[in-house]
């Protein structure tokens, strides 16, 4: 069930010149092609199979796109309903995953989409 917390998809998402859309300059994305302390995380060692496999494994995440390099979900949180949409870019070169986790709707996040992202890359390694 949708409520007035999910908003609305952005369209200004997905790859654009071989990179992840910007961050916005609130504090509640963060992203791997980001270079200041308030947005950078790392990005994450390991292909979509595998980031794709702990998605899979996660109530509150839903799958919307998956392509060869691209991988595409919405996170909903069970209290309020708000959604956080979170992209994965693979790089062949470099044998990691780019990814960027931004929150639809407010300013601040108070740590929610890094604390996504990391419980990710722990979920990966421990696999």
């Amino acid at each position: 069930m949708l409520t007035a917390c999910a908003g609305e998809p952005p369209q200004n998402i997905g790859i654009q010149d071989g990179r992840l859309t910007p961050c916005p300059e609130s504090p509640n994305c963060v992203s791997s092609f980001e270079t200041d302390e308030e947005h950078s995380i790392a990005a994450i060692a390991a292909n979509l199979d595998q980031i794709e496999r702990v998605l899979l494994g996660l109530d509150e995440a839903n799958i919307v796109e998956a392509g060869d390099n691209y991988l595409y979900a919405e996170f909903t949180s069970r209290l309020m309903g708000y959604v956080d949409d979170v992209e994965f870019l693979y790089d062949r070169v470099a044998a990691v995953t780019h990814v960027r986790s931004a929150s639809r709707l407010g300013y601040g996040d108070m740590g929610v989409n890094r604390k996504r992202i990391e419980a990710i890359r722990s979920a990966i390694v421990t696999n």
